[in-house]
């Protein structure tokens, strides 16, 4: 093969990792039993790929063959070491009796529904909330343990901890790794929502790095929405997806084409993604009508709110400014109170604002970049240059996501230079 087929090769090999990885680790984990194992199945597999597929070509079915590699990558593994071990010897008959090495046998209906099944396994009750959310996002979206530690501001080793603790949880407790039954779905649901929109988040808004968006994570939580309202379509699973829905619509049109971030009044609308605003509109009227509304469903609603604005001056304000308020009642957090304060300023006037943003930045908010950069606007439109550029300043020394220091540095330039 030449060099620039094997080029080929690997590039394919490359785009099917970020596109298809995540899923055969969910299938491996079902088919294997343990996550370790099934880490290590899921590298070999790659590594078989890029040694074979070269010299026989991409399978017809990658992601199929992936998982009938790693897994009798594994069972060879796990029979070589049986000299040293004889329990593995029993191990490894029991994995190669229950399946197939055939590729074609490994495609049925339970591949759709893995990472399903490997979210409420994550988010069992048994485990402790913060290691649900960080076994959930290492093992279902794929992201480092360094990332998890950023977007949750705690040392990366005290993340690692959680994750090791986590699978040894799963492994001695014998959790099941399934869906669990219909009767005990709204007890679980709650803890795999959380999840799934923390999933959503980083890959609307990542915590770090050269992109504002994650379109591959924003899109894996989309599916887990929809998959979930397939399975219990509650209010909050409808008013999740539809959150999601209204937020991703927006995605082509949240950076500029060199990548810097576009604030939602300066947004070229006609990029907004109408299908899914339609789709995310007529979901959160749904859950309007339940009996119980909770914070999914309120947030979804105040993207509609945006959503069906022709232009930021036509957006009703009052309206947003109510729905915060409703939702610092049922679910209050100093972030919700901050997004409240910012529409209290854009309905009433920068001026009545300005003390709710300072009242947060002097509790819980006193680190959190977004706060200072909102009080850096309502002090630029109240024409306080200086307190603006040293609001810009701290926000900017507080940012780790590269288009979001790009913008606040801009800023900051404009204020000097006026």
């Amino acid at each position: 093969m030449s060099a620039v087929a094997a080029a080929a090769i690997a590039t394919v090999v490359d785009r099917i990792y970020r596109e298809e990885s995540r899923r055969v680790l969910a299938t491996l984990i079902r088919l294997l039993g343990d996550f370790d194992l099934a880490e290590e199945a899921l590298h070999e597999a790659f590594r078989s790929a890029v040694e074979q597929w070269p010299r026989d070509g991409v399978p017809d079915n990658p992601r199929a063959w992936l998982v009938s590699a790693g897994r009798f990558r594994t069972i060879d593994a796990l029979r070589r070491r049986a000299r040293f071990d004889a329990a593995l010897a029993d191990i490894a008959e029991r994995l190669h009796a229950g399946g197939s090495d055939d590729p074609a046998d490994i495609e049925d209906p339970h591949l759709e529904d893995d990472r399903l099944r490997l979210l409420f396994t994550c988010c069992h009750p048994a485990l402790a909330p913060d290691a649900q959310v960080a076994l959930a996002l290492r093992e279902i979206c794929g992201l480092a343990t360094e990332e998890i530690a950023r977007a949750f501001l705690v040392p990366t080793p005290t993340v690692a901890q959680r994750i090791v603790r986590a699978k040894a949880k799963i492994r001695d407790s014998r959790i099941p790794y399934e869906v669990p039954p219909r009767t005990e779905l709204p007890e679980r649901l709650d803890a795999v929502l959380h999840v799934v929109y923390l999933v959503f988040n980083e890959g609307y808004s990542a915590t770090a790095g050269d992109s504002h968006v994650r379109a591959d994570l924003a899109g894996e939580a989309i599916r887990l929405g929809r998959l979930l309202v397939e399975l219990l379509p509650d209010s909050e699973t409808l008013g999740l997806l539809a959150l999601m829905l209204l937020h991703d619509a927006r995605r082509a049109a949240r950076t500029a084409p060199d990548g810097d971030l576009v604030l939602l009044d300066a947004q070229d609308r006609g990029l907004w993604n109408r299908a899914a605003i339609d789709e995310g509109c007529a979901l959160v009227r749904t859950a309007l009508r339940a009996r119980r509304i909770g914070p999914y469903t309120l947030q979804a609603a105040i993207a509609a709110v945006h959503a069906e604005a022709p232009d930021a001056q036509a957006t009703d304000w009052s309206r947003i400014v109510g729905l915060y308020g409703l939702l610092m009642q049922c679910d209050p957090s100093p972030v919700v109170a901050l997004n409240r304060a910012v529409a209290v300023a854009m309905r009433d006037g920068p001026e009545h604002g300005l003390p709710l943003v300072d009242a947060l930045l002097d509790g819980d908010l006193r680190d959190y970049h977004l706060a200072h950069a909102a009080r850096a606007d309502l002090c630029r439109r109240l024409g306080r240059s200086a307190e603006a550029a040293e609001a810009y300043r701290r926000a900017l020394a507080l940012a780790r996501q590269a288009p979001e220091r790009r913008f606040l540095e801009g800023r900051i330039r404009a204020l000097e230079r006026a």
